[in-house]
């Protein structure tokens, strides 16, 4: 994995590149302004024109698979951003109000990836081929249900249809949620409720799997809308080719306390490797906080637990191509970055401002990582 920074007048681009034996190349870029004086439209002006200068770099015309969008008032701010989008064309666009923690106003993650067929299933859901694998991604999925245990059936009830559609189900096929709690240490019980009730219908249980996710502070556009949820799965996919990630030396099981999501995921190709982890913050393996009130300590104690987690996928923190941190307050954000850039530098990191879903944790990371693998037994991750 190769990881380069590059800079664009006002705006940072940390491009992290993995490119397969067959030459397939996929990216994942985290663009974050530099210029926190500047107003909204600068810099979203600043970031696009970042963007279209960092595609034409890419040689092998890679396409963009998906994206979200980190604003400081998504109120304000999402009608903008859906009018530079469609300059671009249909890419699924996750928008959420997490702030960026350096001072500005916005920041994107893209996803992108050579040699792929894309194309729109529905409104809600879109693919991506790659080779004999269809990866299918939702996003900004949301109702306006009374309170959020119904917003969350709703919308889980909504994905199943939609996979159906598409040839796939819930417990074989999705890989990845992301979810979205507006005021989470008020409406976090509500969604932990509907999810366990519904993967149950689904059998997803402790005793089957569950889906690796993170479930954090995030608002959207509607001030009405309590929950919003991004997706991935993948089409074509084998049971042997995907293994959950426990490291139970380091974390216990989440249906222990009451949650149902898989710390880690590794999906197994004939040619890579794609690991998610969940959103991973300082605990033990009784389920406990490590280090309260100590930012610090449990920023080493969180990396810890990724590495753990990363290790039984046979990788490390080497292959992380992608890393959203997520703090609770803003005033631990220059300790934070400057331990981070200290003690792992390599790591592409973006840091916003999102409280976790159980208020002692001070800090939790989710990354994706991509490793090398040659597994004749299974097809490669690649149209060629």
């Amino acid at each position: 994995m190769k990881d380069l920074l590059q800079h664009y007048n006002s705006t940072d681009a940390r491009i992290a590149v993995f490119e397969s034996a067959a030459g397939i190349t996929e990216y994942h870029i985290l663009f974050q302004q530099t210029d926190p004086d500047e107003d909204f439209e600068t810099q979203l002006n600043a970031l696009h024109a970042a963007y279209t200068a960092c595609m034409t770099q890419l040689t092998d015309a890679p396409k963009a698979v998906f994206k979200r969008y980190f604003l400081s008032d998504v109120s304000n701010q999402t009608a903008d951003v859906m009018e530079k989008e469609r300059l671009y064309g249909y890419t699924p666009l996750s928008i959420v109000q997490q702030a960026p923690l350096n001072g500005t106003k916005l920041a994107l993650w893209v996803w992108l990836q050579s040699d792929v067929e894309t194309g729109v299933i529905s409104d809600k859901l879109f693919e991506a081929r790659a080779g004999r694998y269809r990866q299918l991604f939702g996003t900004n999925l949301h109702n306006r249900a009374a309170n959020s245990e119904y917003q969350m059936r709703l919308i889980f009830r909504e994905y199943i249809m939609q996979l159906a559609a598409a040839g796939c189900n819930l417990a074989a096929n999705c890989l990845r949620t992301w979810i979205f709690v507006q005021n989470v240490d008020v409406n976090y019980a509500g969604v932990v409720k509907a999810r366990k009730e519904i993967f149950a219908t689904q059998n997803l249980t402790e005793h089957t799997h569950y889906i690796a996710s993170t479930g954090i502070e995030g608002r959207h556009v509607d001030p009405m809308v309590f929950v919003t949820m991004d997706t991935y799965a993948v089409d074509g996919i084998k049971n042997e080719q995907i293994r959950y990630l426990h490291a139970p030396e380091h974390l216990n099981r989440t249906y222990e306390y009451g949650v149902t999501f898989e710390r880690g995921t590794a999906i197994t190709y004939g040619d890579r490797s794609h690991i998610f982890i969940s959103g991973t913050a300082s605990i033990d393996k009784f389920g406990e906080i490590v280090y309260p009130g100590d930012i610090i300590r449990q920023a080493g104690r969180m990396m810890e637990n990724i590495e753990a987690l990363l290790a039984e996928a046979g990788a490390g923190l080497s292959d992380i191509m992608q890393a959203i941190v997520y703090l609770r307050d803003t005033a631990d954000y220059k300790r934070v970055k400057e331990w981070l850039e200290k003690h792992h530098p390599a790591l592409p990191f973006l840091l916003v401002l999102a409280p976790v879903c159980r208020p002692g944790w001070l800090i939790e990371t989710e990354c994706i990582a991509v490793k090398h693998e040659t597994r004749p037994e299974f097809a490669p991750f690649t149209a060629k």
